[in-house]
């Protein structure tokens, strides 16, 4: 592999790994947070930093995809 494929592989493996572990939290919210006995405001930010892995994993891809055209 090329130099520059190597780098949009190693952006494609971590954008794949935010949006497994955004997921990942997103679902396990609610149990997380009566698990440990939290208020209900932990929730609401486990699913906003679930949002925040998304979000930043759709920009990568898109850059991801816009150096493939190149």
């Amino acid at each position: 592999m090329a130099g520059g494929d190597e780098e949009i592989a190693r952006q494609g493996r971590q954008a794949a790994l935010a949006i497994v572990a955004g997921g990942l939290l997103a679902v396990f919210a609610p149990t997380l947070v009566r698990l440990f006995g939290l208020a209900p405001r932990y929730e609401m930010l486990f699913y906003l930093i679930s949002l925040a892995a998304f979000i930043w994993s759709l920009f990568v891809t898109y850059g991801i995809w816009q150096k493939r055209r190149k």
